[in-house]
């Protein structure tokens, strides 16, 4: 290939192919550049720093007037309204409170013979997990491989698989709810209209917003940079109160595209991304969704986000491609997702689901979709930076899990994935119906260590030793979970991404059995709020960078 005589277009796809060759070996599509990039948001040079808005993740208030009340009638209502709300709000802390009180209370209660036999029972079903999770997280090997002998290929060549006047025509949909990302959507157009490499007569980019709230002079400034450019459509949804009312009225319009990628807008998609994504597609094996590898950019914001940025490459650089290796099935986690046009017009999303993108994954299943995973459609987001966003976040993941596992728990014994074997369904039942009843497992041993510290509290070391490892087995049971905790850690560290360092992964790796017992105790939290129909909505925090 000539770089000499390229046109513009090629330059920039040039530029691209280079950019994936200039970072570390152990990062499958990421770029230089995109850091440059990330230091460069808005045209501000510097080291990106975020701010969170906490303001944003409080619950809003909404309290009716009604004709005809009189003013001590209206404070009753008020006040019976706040008191409601309240009521709502820490009914399942009570509820969480009383479950560990009483599972404590317990276990202190047992005779040392039948406190044995829960230790043993625990230990090996920690024992069973962890075989069966370093499994599934071996099986990323294989991916991961073919996603650099990709990238090699395309250094190599200069050329994707697939021709360019062959590709598909694709839809790219930023979805946005503007009082919360006011700050970042501009930046996020800009970029996606300048770094995307894909014909430009075949893309178009979408963006669907809702606000409660005229904003100016933000909204004339998006209809004018519509203007500005013939292969973007801005789109105000009036009547929109979420994002799955936000991508129900976009399926509605006539589109021609073949494929629909939906992101979330604080999301930076890899320039390579969607033609990677789509490259799956053209490889004619009956693929409907692809699920894309998503990276935490704003990694040193905060302590909090170097965790999840260490997190995100486990989880999708190891586990989401090791299970649809391994099991036969992806997930769509509800931004770098891409859809067959068809398909996602016909089943939409399902606005009163908390992760209606999960919701979404297994009603695709059930119309007998497939659904896989690209580790080459690279996106980066952000990741809540404070305890608080964290955990708001968390929260309301972990109820929209609790909402689906109730609504698809059959799928798992009537179907599984399709074209995939036994192993789906099992893998299925796993990933929801085990997974919410391990969070009382995992909540309960927690419960039995701490009444055993409370009935007779260590003096020392040595007692602490004799505490955990007092029963016979105990010591290589639990050295046997210390090891798969080392195997997972040495596949993520050998995944990992441009932004994430190999000490972080490691700290995550040492933290993860505590970590994990809080995201039970969340769990279980969640179960609470399922019981008393909890419905308030917290969204996560987006800010823009300012100058360093």
């Amino acid at each position: 290939m000539d770089l000499r005589s390229m046109s513009p277009d090629q330059d920039a796809q040039q530029r691209a192919i280079e950019s994936d060759g200039g970072v570390q070996e152990t990062l499958f599509a990421a770029h230089e550049h995109g850091i440059e990039m990330q230091e460069n948001i808005g045209g501000h040079h510097g080291t990106v720093a975020l701010e969170h808005d906490e303001d944003l993740e409080a619950d809003t208030e909404v309290i009716p007037r009604k004709k005809g009340l009189s003013r001590v009638n209206e404070g009753f209502v008020r006040r019976m309204l706040r008191a409601s709300l309240w009521v709502e709000e820490w009914t399942p802390w009570a509820l969480l409170i009383l479950y560990q009180a009483v599972s404590i209370f317990f276990y202190i209660s047992l005779p040392r013979e039948a406190t044995k036999i829960f230790w043993y029972f625990y230990l090996f079903l920690a024992f069973a997990v962890s075989t069966m999770v370093t499994i599934e997280a071996s099986h990323c090997l294989t991916p991961s491989k073919d996603a650099r002998r990709a990238i090699r290929r395309l250094r190599e060549t200069g050329q994707f698989p697939t021709p360019d006047e062959k590709l598909p025509t694709l839809d790219l949909v930023i979805v946005a709810y503007l009082p919360n990302e006011q700050d970042i959507i501009k930046q996020q157009i800009r970029y996606a209209l300048r770094e995307i490499v894909y014909p430009k007569e075949k893309i178009t980019i979408n963006v669907v917003y809702n606000t409660p709230k005229p904003i100016e002079p933000l909204e004339t400034e998006l209809q004018e940079l519509q203007q500005r450019y013939t292969n973007l459509k801005v789109i105000k949804v009036t009547e929109s109160t979420s994002k799955a009312h936000n991508l129900n009225h976009f399926l509605t319009y006539e589109g021609k595209a073949d494929v629909i990628g939906i992101y979330d807008t604080d999301h930076y998609p890899h320039p390579h991304g969607p033609r990677w994504a789509i490259e799956r597609f053209c490889r004619g094996d009956g693929t409907d969704i692809v699920q894309g590898r998503c990276v935490v950019y704003n990694y040193d914001e905060s302590w909090v986000t170097k965790l999840i940025s260490a997190e995100f490459d486990m989880i999708y650089a190891v586990f989401h491609p090791g299970r649809a290796h391994e099991q036969g099935f992806g997930l769509f986690g509800g931004a770098n997702g891409y859809w067959r046009a068809s398909l996602l017009k016909e089943l939409k999303m399902q606005g009163h689901m908390l992760t209606e993108d999960i919701d979404s994954t297994l009603r695709a299943f059930a119309a007998g979709a497939k659904m896989v995973h690209e580790l080459n459609t690279v996106s980066y987001e952000q990741a809540p930076a404070t305890v608080q966003a964290f955990t708001k976040q968390r929260l309301r993941w972990a109820q929209g899990w609790t909402q689906v596992t109730i609504r698809h728990a059959l799928l798992a014994l009537e179907q599984g994935a399709p074209g995939a074997n036994i192993k789906s369904r099992i893998g299925i039942f796993m990933l929801l119906v085990f997974r919410e009843l391990f969070f009382y497992i995992l909540t309960q041993f927690s419960s039995l260590l701490l009444g055993n510290f409370l009935l007779q509290p260590p003096k020392d070391i040595a007692a602490v030793y004799h505490s955990l490892f007092g029963f016979p087995l105990t010591t290589w049971l639990l050295a046997y979970n210390i090891l798969t905790l080392i195997v997972i850690t040495g596949y993520t560290i050998r995944n990992r991404s441009e932004f994430t360092s190999v000490w972080i992964i490691c700290i995550y790796g040492c933290f993860m059995p505590f970590y994990f017992t809080i995201l039970a105790m969340m769990g279980i939290f969640a179960h609470f709020r399922e019981l008393i129909a909890y419905s308030s909505w917290n969204p996560t925090a987006r800010t823009a960078a300012k100058k360093a």
